[in-house]
């Protein structure tokens, strides 16, 4: 298991039916809408990380969206939440374009891995304790494959604290444990940068809490 590589992982992701909550709840996703999204192949499994494994930026969000990375296969594509971050990450040239459609649409990532700390769409976007800790089995192999990583962006609380008790469980505990604010920065044990960021979520994009300028500036002081 030392030297897995991406490709192994994803498919062990691809192929987990571990949690059995999760695994209800995407099936019926798929069962309730493949009518309405007919002309394509809903996907309703987990999902595996997007982008360069040698990229020094990762950008970890919750889970996968019920319409959008659970239908079409792939994290942040599909859906509102990817709009508004693709368009971030074009000005910020971290991608080739300003959208995520589907996996056929040509999109790159630059210099960039995206992911989420649990791989199925959780009913209400509300993960348990216990799928978290499941989970983070493949989250802890995916941060180790990718090695070259030195900045860690964290889109929401959750996520941030699924990246603090990776540190806990693999390095040594803080002594002070950092708190989630939108655009601070924190060293952690391996040297690496975790930068908390809003999550681009409809709701915090349309209350005005997360912007397209505060996204890009954020990202763009990452390069």
């Amino acid at each position: 298991m030392k030297n897995l590589s991406m490709s192994a992982l994803n498919k062990e992701i691809i192929g987990c039916n571990k949690c059995k909550r999760l695994v209800r709840f995407r099936e019926k996703i798929a069962k309730n809408k493949r009518k309405e999204f007919k002309n394509e192949e809903y996907w309703a499994k987990p999902i595996t990380g997007f982008g360069d494994k040698d990229s020094k930026i990762v950008i970890v969000g919750l889970a996968p969206a019920a319409h959008g990375g659970t239908r079409t296969g792939r994290v942040f594509t599909g859906d509102k939440s990817s709009e508004f971050l693709y368009k971030c990450l074009y000005e910020a040239k971290l991608s080739n374009q300003p959208y995520s459609i589907n996996k056929n649409d040509g999109l790159e990532l630059r210099n960039t891995y995206i992911t989420t700390a649990l791989k199925c769409v959780p009913p209400e976007d509300k993960p348990s304790s216990i799928e978290l800790k499941t989970c983070s089995y493949y989250f802890k192999k995916e941060l180790e494959i990718l090695k070259n990583s030195r900045s860690i962006v964290a889109l929401g609380k959750i996520a941030f604290d699924s990246i603090l008790k990776y540190y806990d469980e693999n390095y040594s505990k803080f002594t002070k444990k950092p708190k989630f604010k939108h655009g601070e920065v924190f060293t952690m044990p391996d040297m690496k940068k975790l930068i908390a960021c809003y999550h681009p979520s409809p709701r915090n994009v349309n209350t005005g809490r997360l912007n397209k300028k505060m996204m890009t500036d954020l990202l763009t002081k990452i390069v």
